[in-house]
């Protein structure tokens, strides 16, 4: 017999955690006011995930590279992002981070009250992003104001508010890769040469990455991760400030250890909320029959709270790990996710290696993004 279901369910507007936990207990899929089917519990999100053959990626109606393609297609273009992400070809990078966190923290007002998202993880993100892929400094503030537009347009749900400020974005890798492409011809895929001109110069299929597949790729390297990366930091310091033991083990620990703390901490309080499969064939999930070409929404915050899986979400890094989908799972798993994990690390223990301690604002406390946002829009804290 079929398990009941919610039908026209809207989260808009409501703390993404808070709702999910509630629909969760009651209904592991509901159906929203856009007509997807949304999973809400790990067994069935993991399932979806794993299972790229009935869940297509190819949900949207913009090129993405690669996390909407599917089959030989997505395997191809993943090869040449992946050999940008290996240990090996970020290496060089850490200490590049390092001085970016470094004189982050050091130019941070003590004693004043800071927004932990915008304050210093939105600086960070376009810092070490802009100096990975080589761009020019200047952007700093362009990215800066587009990542805010950005958030308020998505908060907002209104289309056509999100489709132009995406728009103008893909202005700005135009003018980026514009410079590259023009010479192109000219470059050897060598060290010397920053990772944009690089990606420029690859090809598939035994032609050049046309303009518009770079764009992909690029808005997927920035305008997804400054975003995402703002909103783990603020994630991570609001946790931090709430749990200040963590702070003297956070310390000592070594890098992998913390890496598995910031990773469990981003489980509980997951901002990286969802993606959109569509079906290629009937299939049965969680006790419904969900027909060909429907939408279904994996959600992945819900999916990392599910208390029969994670001992009603008791803070265990150790045993939590294997069973962790803050990255996603399968052959479209977030292939930055190694990048994003140094980051968060070397900014962390950047910032614990300069303060004492970190207040929450008794008069300023958080405030929770909202749906379709995770996480939170602004953290007040003080550093001591």
């Amino acid at each position: 017999m079929a398990k009941k279901i919610l039908h026209n369910v809207s989260v808009k507007g409501q703390d993404v955690r808070s709702y999910t936990d509630e629909l969760r207990a009651k209904y592991p899929i509901v159906k929203n006011t856009s007509h997807e089917w949304v999973l809400l519990k790990h067994e069935d999100v993991n399932f979806a995930a794993l299972n790229d053959e009935s869940f297509s990626n190819n949900a949207s109606r913009y090129l993405q590279i690669p996390n909407g393609l599917d089959g030989e297609e997505h395997t191809r273009y993943r090869k040449i992002i992946d050999k940008y992400l290996t240990r090996q070809a970020l290496i060089p990078y850490i200490p590049v981070f390092e001085n970016i966190a470094k004189q982050l923290v050091k130019d941070l007002p003590k004693g004043a009250i800071l927004d932990a998202v915008n304050d210093i993880g939105a600086v960070f993100a376009v810092r070490a992003q802009s100096k990975w892929l080589g761009w020019p400094k200047n952007l700093e503030t362009t990215l800066l104001a587009w990542m805010k537009e950005n958030h308020a347009a998505t908060r907002s749900g209104d289309h056509a508010w999100t489709s132009s400020v995406a728009e103008k974005f893909d202005d700005i890798v135009q003018t980026i890769i514009q410079s590259r492409r023009h010479s192109a011809n000219k470059l050897n895929n060598s060290s010397a040469i920053d990772v944009t001109a690089q990606l420029c110069n690859e090809k598939v299929d035994g032609r050049l990455l046309t303009e518009s597949e770079l764009v992909s790729i690029l808005r997927n390297w920035t305008g997804g991760d400054l975003g995402s990366i703002a909103l783990c930091v603020g994630v991570i310091i609001a946790y931090i400030a709430e749990h200040p033991e963590l702070i003297d083990h956070i310390r000592k620990a070594s890098n992998n250890e913390v890496e598995d703390i910031i990773n469990e901490i981003l489980r509980i309080d997951n901002p990286f909320v969802s993606n959109r499969r569509i079906t290629t064939c009937p299939v049965k999930i969680a006790g419904q029959s969900i027909p060909k070409g429907a939408r279904v929404k994996l959600h992945w915050t819900s999916a990392n709270r599910d208390e029969s899986v994670f001992n009603n979400n008791q803070f265990d890094p150790k045993k939590n790990a294997d069973k962790n989908l803050v990255y996603g799972i399968g052959k479209h798993a977030c292939p930055g996710r190694l990048l994003a994990s140094w980051q968060l690390r070397i900014a962390l223990q950047t910032l614990l290696a300069n303060i004492d301690n970190i207040a929450l604002i008794s008069e300023q406390m958080p405030e929770r993004e909202v749906a379709p946002v995770g996480g939170y829009h602004r953290v007040p804290v003080i550093f001591t």
